[in-house]
């Protein structure tokens, strides 16, 4: 099956972007380099296109209702405006996807999903539906998506775009005509992004390159998100790593009556998850990826997750799925890269403090 492409496909190739499949799409992977996109990011500001994301919205009376049902946070109370981050998990606990919650208004939420999941999440948001008054439609075709990321971001946005965004408070989103600008992103600096159809979008795009603003492609989308300690799908969360393992609890509300997957991960908080997901900082210069064996005194314990040589701290770390039995900060590990051992120390998961505004 040929990969879809995003309403800026054309524009990334005439950039010569290294273009490459992810989730579905024809995504560009870096423009230049992707140490200098991450660096343009954590100093000044980049822009993503992001268009691969999913969009789903939920409408109808029972819209809160049923966003609780099948999201592990907790929609109850929030204004319209807000956005909650959480999971949509299976009854065991495992994670059907990470998602966005923005609500619109008490009777409708809008839900961002992961490209890769897009077939499946709306297959199983269908399936879960039944006895609940909503309507569900599937827009993922209708937005495009940019992600605009750096200390610089807020004011690229408003002089470049000309879209006031300075009084958006964290996690909070405003919606104009068939715009919605959202003070979000996944690198751990302060941004936005901004949701449209695609002329709006490449417009847009055509603004930001007029004036300096660095493209970045998704290979420093993960090396960002991959130094502050956020999760990527299939790697540190999937159907065999659930929100508990993973640390992000925070975003499981138990106080809830129910929702899919509440009485299994309640079960795993209460007498702690056999397996955690920790940070390794390695004693060498070697780069620890993805799937390489962690060991403790020569047996296996676990598996890195994702792995670097950071490009803003220059150190060898990873996020690593371990027994939860060696997962407090300081013990000693190795983990084999080929055919070496490495010796590493269990550390915070967070290898770069994030900046967001606050």
């Amino acid at each position: 099956m040929e990969n879809k492409k995003t309403c800026l496909y054309d524009k990334h190739v005439a950039l010569g972007a290294l273009m490459s499949p992810f989730g579905g799409f024809d995504m560009p992977i870096q423009y230049t380099d992707i140490a200098d996109e991450h660096r343009a990011v954590r100093t000044a500001c980049g822009v993503f296109d992001v268009s691969h994301m999913g969009e789903v919205l939920v409408a109808g009376r029972d819209a809160e209702r049923y966003v609780n049902h099948i999201f592990t946070n907790d929609v109850r109370g929030i204004p319209a405006g807000k956005i909650l981050y959480g999971m949509m998990c299976y009854d065991d606990g495992g994670v059907v996807d990470d998602l966005l919650v923005y609500k619109m208004a008490a009777d409708r939420y809008f839900l961002v999903i992961n490209a890769s999941n897009i077939d499946k999440d709306w297959e199983w948001i269908q399936q879960h539906a039944n006895g609940f008054d909503v309507v569900l439609e599937h827009q993922s075709d209708r937005y495009g998506e940019l992600a605009i990321q750096g200390p610089q971001a807020e004011s690229v946005v408003e002089q470049t775009l000309g879209l006031a965004c300075r009084d958006l408070q964290f996690y909070t989103f405003r919606q104009e005509g068939d715009v919605i600008i959202s003070r979000t992103g996944y690198t751990g600096e302060d941004g936005f992004e901004i949701y449209a159809d695609a002329d709006y979008i490449r417009t847009c795009w055509d603004r930001l390159m007029a004036a300096g603003v660095k493209p970045c492609g998704l290979g420093c989308r993960d090396t960002l998100r991959f130094e502050v300690g956020l999760p990527l799908y299939g790697d540190e969360l999937s159907a065999e790593i659930s929100p508990v393992m993973a640390g992000l609890s925070m975003f499981v509300r138990l106080d809830k009556d129910e929702f899919i997957g509440r009485e299994a991960l309640a079960r795993q908080k209460a007498d702690g998850p056999a397996r955690k997901l920790v940070g390794i900082e390695l004693h060498d210069k070697a780069i620890p990826r993805h799937g390489y064996t962690v060991l403790k005194d020569g047996a296996p314990i676990g598996e890195v997750t994702t792995g670097y040589h950071t490009i803003s701290t220059d150190k060898s770390v990873c996020m690593a799925l371990i027994d939860a039995r060696y997962a407090a900060l300081g013990t000693a590990v190795d983990i084999q890269i080929r055919k070496k051992i490495f010796a590493g120390t269990v550390c915070k998961k967070r290898f770069y403090d994030k900046h967001y505004k606050k």
